[in-house]
């Protein structure tokens, strides 16, 4: 059926319509209504649920939810318990793990005064305040398309049509989508958004700025011996199981009722296309120091996301006419800190301010400049200009020299307020760092045990993840004969290895070697699109309410 045949979209309008109910998203709903009760405000969310694709580590700078709801220590629905008690990094060697004295580091990665808990409960709950505000949400719709008027400005989007079969034929079942129009439009989608591709490169929104930067975040969640649980303990290492050259860490975290958080983060930039992140992070599981807490423990969730990590020089142009980038979209995340949540609720209600304004002015579809001006005298853009060198320098000297070139430069910039290294580019984007795989040899990793270690599919398992299967593949590539000759034969195939679910396959046939999508398995982490040598794969959402449907991640 051709665009032309297909029936009219019925459409809603709103004061402002707001792509995501991530923690940007929400406190950018939740802070308009408190200027203007009035305001008419919907948030549009891919999700089945609220929280359902939700997921951080997470350690919680109270600083946003402190502006926002100044009282929620208070509020005894709020999932937030367990306050940071312990505080420890690590810099661990293949047999052992040394302990970094915490008077070494500089005072911003203090995080004793942080919370750990669940980042999409944290949501479920912001989402219930938003509605108590008379906020409209719509979970399970997924915001497929950017609407523009006749002068290109923005003035809302679509929801993604339902019910179309994987030859893109309607079934019985299909319902067009909705157009949500807004006087402005704030795209809160979270760490390589597809509208926010398109934003970005409609208003050439990063003609000023650095490559954006992103690293891959695993996490699972177990539940362990009592006797071992350490309530309010958290631990970052660097080191094994990566390479000097290959940048990343881990995170582990003791909360609530005898729950860790386990992950581990690789950044995007390695160059080694046998590197398996999914593989590392079950390695790291079996380090002498960490595997006694899961032993005769019991797996209850696994996800994996794609994170910002360009940090200060990476984020776009936040505003355009008709809206503005908010939170991890555009990319807001602290890396050393390996926190973002405090960033993306303040520019959520930044925007809101400005918007709020803007609307009291009788402003509609006009571009928030006033937003774009003040992100970077904020506390947002300050929180990332003392951090700005830490990537690039790690990306650059390795972990040994580069992590300590990054702790030099953080305490020169707390205390003299200025770098000895100014400010440090990325030079060039994640997809263009893999070498070919010619220059080494392929890794052999161990077998999971099925107790500490597990594979990919059984962990997909525990994502929840589904996919209506009779729907058009979200995984779009652009050039089959680019993928077999470059991703292929050139690169040995990563993609079987940086996808941390199973998604990408090459099978041997008789007629060669066919790129097989298992689409069904995507837990929506997008690193495909970063990562793929050539940008020759894009995601784009599936059908509305597909993907994974974490619980408490």
């Amino acid at each position: 059926m051709s665009t032309e045949e297909l029936p009219p979209r019925e459409s809603m309008e709103f004061d402002v319509v707001i792509v995501g109910a991530g923690p940007s998203g929400l406190a950018a709903a939740i802070r308009l209504k408190q200027l203007n009760a009035d305001v008419n405000v919907v948030v549009v969310e891919k999700g089945s649920e609220v929280g359902a694709h939700i997921l951080s580590g997470a350690v919680i700078d109270p600083a946003g939810l402190d502006r926002l709801i100044p009282d929620w220590r208070e509020d005894a629905d709020c999932p937030l318990k367990t306050q940071v008690k312990d505080d420890r990094f690590y810099w661990m060697t293949g047999g052992g793990a040394i302990k970094l004295p915490n008077f070494m580091m500089p005072p911003l990665m203090d995080n004793h005064h942080c919370y750990i808990g669940s980042l999409g409960n944290v949501c479920r709950w912001l989402a219930r305040k938003a509605e108590a505000l008379g906020v409209e949400i719509y979970p399970g719709f997924a915001a497929a398309e950017v609407l523009y008027d006749e002068e290109g400005k923005v003035k809302g989007i679509a929801t993604g049509d339902m019910g179309i079969g994987r030859d893109g034929k309607p079934k019985d079942s299909y319902t067009r989508g909705m157009e949500l129009l807004g006087k402005y439009t704030l795209f809160a989608e979270g760490a390589r958004g597809s509208l926010t591709k398109q934003l970005i490169n409609k208003f050439a929104l990063d003609a000023k700025s650095e490559p954006p930067k992103f690293g891959i975040g695993l996490k699972e969640v177990w539940q362990i011996d009592p006797a071992k649980h350490q309530k309010g303990l958290i631990q970052h290492s660097f080191g094994w199981p990566l390479d000097l050259k290959t940048g990343g860490g881990s995170f582990l975290y003791h909360y609530d009722d005898n729950l860790v958080a386990v992950g581990f983060v690789v950044h995007l930039n390695y160059d080694d296309p046998y590197l398996s992140p999914f593989d590392e992070f079950q390695r790291f599981k079996t380090h002498p120091s960490i595997r006694g807490t899961f032993e005769g423990a019991k797996r209850l969730a696994y996800g994996a996301r794609a994170i910002t990590e360009g940090g200060y020089q990476s984020v776009p142009k936040l505003s355009f006419p008709g809206g503005a980038l908010i939170g991890c979209a555009a990319g807001f995340v602290n890396v050393p800190r390996i926190k973002g949540v405090h960033n993306a609720m303040g520019t959520g209600m930044l925007a809101a301010e400005h918007v709020a304004a803007a609307l009291a002015a009788d402003r509609a579809n006009d571009e928030l400049v006033e937003y774009e001006n003040a992100w970077r005298s904020s506390s947002v853009g300050k929180d990332l200009f003392a951090v700005r060198n830490v990537k690039p320098l790690w990306s650059k000297f390795g972990t040994v020299l580069g992590v300590a070139l990054g702790g030099f430069d953080m305490w020169c910039n707390t205390l003299f307020g200025a770098s000895l290294f100014g400010t440090q580019s990325h030079v060039k984007p994640d997809r263009a760092t893999l070498d070919p795989a010619k220059s080494y040899a392929p890794r052999t990793y161990p077998k999971p045990d099925g107790k500490i270690t597990f594979d990919k599919l059984s962990s997909v398992f525990l994502s929840n993840t589904n996919h209506e299967e009779d729907q058009p593949i979200h995984l779009k590539v652009t050039d089959m004969n680019l993928q077999k000759s470059s991703e292929h034969d050139v690169y040995a195939g990563p993609s079987n290895r940086y996808c941390p679910a199973g998604v990408y396959e090459w099978i041997e046939e008789g007629s060669g070697p066919r790129f097989q999508i298992n689409a069904q398995n995507c837990v929506h982490c997008k690193t495909c699109d970063v990562k793929d040598p050539n940008g020759n794969i894009t995601w784009v959402p599936p059908e509305g309410g597909g993907g994974p449907n974490y619980e408490a991640m």
